[in-house]
């Protein structure tokens, strides 16, 4: 039992340091056009692509048929349909921007994305002590710039500097939550691990299509911003390589 709080506790640890290293990054970058702004986001939705296309969804694949991954997916679609209406409601109560609502729903995005994640960490440290480190550790650089992703728009949406970092440091919990039940289930289903992987998958395609595009094109319409994208999909693909 100790030593699975301990491993939840690396979990969480890793998964919070990256996140709030960005966060901090994010919510103390200052851009006065939306030219940079709408770069910023498109770097996001690109790093976001890169992480769907080579990362999840192809471990889900790898795990499970392609029918499993398609309804992980589309259940992640849906959950993130209903969290935006949510947030939506919430946001017109409080006469807050479009930019600190692209934010938040990057949050939970990532949040969900997170779980997974810690899944494996926890699986990790269940084969090996250093592979499980190894994972925390590669886990918490690809989390950095998802953390700047998270904390930029809140800060350019008008929320304080404290409350984007902190927000977007808790996004990093799920880390730890997927790492309590990977370590306690040990070698779990990979039936529920493809599923996962391809939710979160979900989550993050609609948060790229249906939030991060439209609102860097609704700032700020040339091509500068198509470079942010295309430079956060190499950024994505060269994480791999860590």
């Amino acid at each position: 039992m100790e030593n699975l709080f301990s491993i939840t506790g690396l979990g969480m640890f890793f998964g919070m340091v990256g996140t709030t290293l960005g966060g901090v990054v994010g919510a103390n970058l200052k851009f006065k056009t939306n030219k940079i702004v709408s770069f910023v986001l498109e770097f996001a939705a690109g790093l976001m692509t890169a992480i769907i296309c080579f990362d999840l969804i192809p471990e889900a694949l790898v795990l499970e048929n392609l029918g499993i991954v398609i309804i992980g997916i589309l259940l992640g679609i849906i959950g993130m349909i209903l969290c935006d209406g949510i947030v939506n409601k919430t946001m017109k109560k409080n006469n807050s921007n479009n930019i600190l609502k692209t934010g938040i729903i990057i949050g939970i995005g990532l949040a969900v994305h997170n779980f997974p994640e810690g899944l494996a960490i926890g699986s990790g440290f269940e084969v090996s002590e250093k592979l499980g480190i190894s994972l925390a550790i590669a886990i918490a650089i690809h989390d950095f710039p998802e953390g700047i992703s998270i904390a930029l728009p809140m800060k350019q949406g008008g929320m304080a500097k404290g409350k984007a970092i902190l927000l977007t440091a808790l996004s990093g919990i799920t880390t730890g939550i997927g790492a309590f039940f990977g370590a306690l289930i040990g070698n779990i289903s990979t039936f529920w691990i493809s599923i996962s992987l391809a939710f979160a998958g979900g989550t993050m395609l609609y948060i790229v299509s249906c939030e991060l595009i439209p609102e860097s094109n609704r700032i700020y319409k040339g091509r500068f911003s198509s470079f942010g994208n295309i430079i956060g999909i190499i950024i994505g693909i060269l994480s791999k390589t860590i």
